[in-house]
């Protein structure tokens, strides 16, 4: 076995060289040195099954070699040159990516992130239309630049202090809030949109949104939503920004989420699984607005030829296995299967939500602080059993389940299994 250095030395070395803003999952965390499509391996050889991809980056699957052999080629033949220069692979991807992305949308500003990403299309929001001004859901997160943290609501990633005295961004509420239905939920935003409209339409350049609000606890809206925000957002000139970070590619069973509502945004953001662990990202947008940036503008290493190669590989691979389709029915597997347990542990589950492979559980939402401490003991057993998944909420108080499209219908019931075993322990 390769010698590792150990989990103890590099949180040693984590202490000593990174920023102090910089956590960790787990009171013994495991050093992962490998993987593979659904599993990782820590540096004992012990096996893990991802239900959590990285928060849904590798969507399709850790180190997959049919994706892996056509980067590691492009990475022996060119590596980087950048978009004043001639080169196919950024183009073919901008190509197939008109082909996939929803409606008139198709063309591509290449980028290295998605926060990268949500910069550029809040840019381009305000030059297409000449407003300052933007719209966002409360609990929603778009990034860690500036203006992304500016429209970002989930108080935990709003870092800047400063941020308080930003006066271009009104929140409005989401269509979410426990005790009301879907529809009430609904109802409610769009209130407060249709108030803030009335008020401030004419200095609005966008509101940007997630699908579903991964971070801030799994949270899709009424199927009908989207329709009439875009109703009303049009009716003031107002662009519709869809932040599909997390959703796109297949996540919640269809390739971009908004492909749900039946809505085509005006820009659509994308990144973690386009490139399912290599950096690329990029906000998609009509020829109509795409002709608004026209000053000069470029990202050094966006579109560059590894990154776009890995894309078109992925762009392949959802295609050829049907990963939407894949997400779509083992969505369903998952969800009957913690609607069970919610059945079963209803003193520690509270709600089940989400849509494809993209799902939350909240523990204890009428308790959150023990919801949170549940999440944290759930973690840990499924840990030891070898299962990792994810957590996040506006409390920390959910389980979060975003695993590797790829997984098999097997490791979900395993999962399932297990976490049926812990809830028990915890109980």
């Amino acid at each position: 076995m390769q010698s590792y250095i150990g989990p103890e030395q590099v949180l040693k070395k984590r202490e000593q060289y990174f920023y102090p803003c910089t956590s960790h999952f787990y009171r013994n965390p495991p050093q992962l040195v490998k993987g593979e499509m659904q599993y990782l391996y820590g540096h004992d050889g012990k096996r893990y099954t991802d239900f959590f991809a990285g928060v849904s980056v590798v969507a399709s699957g850790h180190c997959n070699p049919e994706i892996a052999e056509r980067t590691a080629e492009q990475l022996r033949t060119l590596q980087h040159t950048c978009t004043i220069y001639l080169t196919q692979p950024n183009v073919d991807l901008a190509e197939r990516l008109a082909d996939v992305l929803p409606g008139n949308l198709r063309r591509t500003f290449f980028v290295n992130s998605g926060s990268e990403a949500n910069e550029g299309a809040l840019l381009l929001a305000r030059m297409h239309t000449g407003r300052r001004g933007f719209l966002a859901l409360e609990q929603g997160l778009h990034g860690r630049t500036y203006l992304t943290m500016s429209v970002t609501g989930l108080q935990m990633w709003r870092t800047d202090p400063q941020l308080a005295q930003d006066t271009d961004v009104t929140f409005i509420p989401r269509p979410y809030e426990r005790g009301l239905s879907a529809d009430e939920a609904a109802r409610r935003s769009l209130a407060a949109l249709e108030a803030a409209l009335a008020d401030k339409g004419d200095t609005i350049a966008a509101m940007i949104a997630e699908p579903i609000q991964g971070n801030a606890g799994i949270i899709a809206p009424a199927d009908w939503y989207f329709a009439e925000v875009k109703r009303l957002l049009e009716q003031h000139g107002v662009l519709l920004i869809a932040d599909e970070i997390q959703t796109g590619f297949g996540r919640t069973g269809r390739m971009f989420a908004m492909d749900r509502y039946g809505v085509t945004p005006d820009i659509l953001t994308m990144a973690k699984a386009l490139g399912s662990g290599i950096p690329v990202a990029g906000f998609a947008t009509t020829d109509e607005i795409a002709a608004s940036l026209n000053r000069p503008s470029a990202s050094t290493f966006g579109g560059n030829p590894v990154s776009s190669v890995t894309a078109l590989a992925v762009l392949d691979y959802i295609e050829a296995h049907r990963l939407p389709e894949r997400a779509e029915r083992l969505g369903e597997l998952l969800r009957g299967g913690l609607t069970r347990l919610a059945a079963r542990f209803p003193q520690n589950v509270s709600e089940v939500r989400g849509a494809g492979l993209m799902l939350g559980a909240e523990l204890c939402a009428e308790e959150p602080e023990r919801g949170a401490q549940l999440v944290d003991d759930v973690l840990e057993g499924m840990l030891d059993r070898g299962y990792i998944i994810g957590k996040n909420g506006v409390n920390r108080n959910v389980l979060a389940f975003q695993p590797p499209l790829v997984i098999a219908e097997d490791d979900v019931r395993g999962m399932l299994d297990a976490l049926e075993a812990v809830l028990a322990e915890l109980a």
